[in-house]
């Protein structure tokens, strides 16, 4: 498949008009008439990642987090972001992210049906028209009453994550759950006005988590990567199921 015709039914899929505007998702690096025939999927496009991909002889990188977030002076193999595109573009291998757009798109809701949430809607509303409104996150009710500590144990299971840390009492009901994949610290007094009895998200701080308990919301930090995982399996089955011709390649994840 050649590339910009993959690249259409990615945005397609995930429309750019839907990702923040200080991200940059799309494509980062290769030619847009490339035939790809293979696809290695990851969370980020690390050095260890793209050496993995030139292993396995992919065409295309697909990553959630971009390689590129700012502007670069100069593409070499001096500093690590050059480094990086060198090797991508020596072996004629192209980049392309799904970011924001795909938490808008697919995150959010494959969370929140992980958790098995009731009745879930979109947390922070990005997008809106006349019929529909979209956006980051979810809030709704689990599926059965639990404490804190058996919500974190809950989240720990759910999403294969090895430790997750919780703020707050451990005896605490929990009905309401807001859930943020990635970094959702600037969402929790949203959650809170919105009546989250959890902020279920990644990259919390000892003092954002106390000082969210103190204003009247449990916080669990289950990692940035521990949610946003999701992207490789998911991105994975809808490769195979919606363009069956390509070989998709995963990194490993846990």
């Amino acid at each position: 498949m050649i590339l910009r015709d993959l690249i259409a039914q990615l945005d397609e899929f995930c429309p750019p008009s839907f990702a923040e505007s200080w991200d940059n998702p799309g494509l980062q690096a290769g030619r847009t008439d490339k035939d790809v025939k293979t696809v290695y999927i990851a969370l980020d496009a690390t050095s260890d990642v793209i050496e993995d991909a030139i292993r396995v002889g992919a065409d295309l990188l697909l990553t959630h987090h971009p390689l590129l977030f700012k502007g670069i002076q100069h593409v070499t193999d001096t500093d690590y972001i050059g480094k990086r595109i060198v090797r991508l573009l020596t072996n004629d291998m192209a980049c392309f992210a799904m970011h924001t757009n795909f938490d808008v798109s697919a995150m959010a809701a494959e969370a929140a049906e992980k958790l098995r949430l009731i009745e879930p809607d979109v947390l922070e509303v990005t997008y809106q028209d006349s019929i529909s409104h979209e956006g980051l996150g979810r809030i709704g009710e689990l599926p059965e009453h639990m404490t804190l500590q058996e919500c974190a144990v809950y989240v720990k299971e759910t999403f294969g994550i090895p430790h997750v840390r919780y703020f707050g009492d451990p005896e605490t009901p929990i009905v309401v759950t807001a859930i943020m994949p990635g970094s959702g610290k600037d969402e929790i007094d949203l959650a809170l006005e919105k009546g989250a009895d959890v902020m279920i998200t990644g990259d919390i701080t000892h003092h954002v988590g106390i000082d969210a308990v103190e204003k009247g919301i449990a916080v669990i930090d289950a990692g940035h990567y521990g949610i946003e995982k999701l992207f490789i399996p998911y991105m994975r089955e809808y490769l195979q199921r919606e363009i069956p011709s390509l070989q998709v390649v995963t990194a490993q994840y846990t």
